[in-house]
């Protein structure tokens, strides 16, 4: 399910990035890949901001829409 969907507030694990190998790299770099826990903060129109360890990041919808969570 793509991380639009998540929860708010609770644990999720990413399962899938789908996007070109340039923005995996810098994904990856952000703290973004397979099998990293990141918790959903707030999702509002498509764009979501999570928590990633002690870091908030936000994310545009179209990159948001490539993450997937399981």
């Amino acid at each position: 399910m793509p991380i639009i969907l998540a929860p708010i507030n609770e644990e999720v694990t990413i399962v899938r990035v789908i996007a070109e190998e340039k923005t995996k790299k810098h994904l990856e770099s952000l703290g973004i890949s397979n099998g990293r826990k990141v918790v959903v903060l707030q999702v509002s129109n498509g764009n979501v901001i999570l928590l990633i360890g002690n870091t908030r990041l936000a994310l545009d919808k179209d990159l948001a829409s490539k993450i997937f969570i399981g």
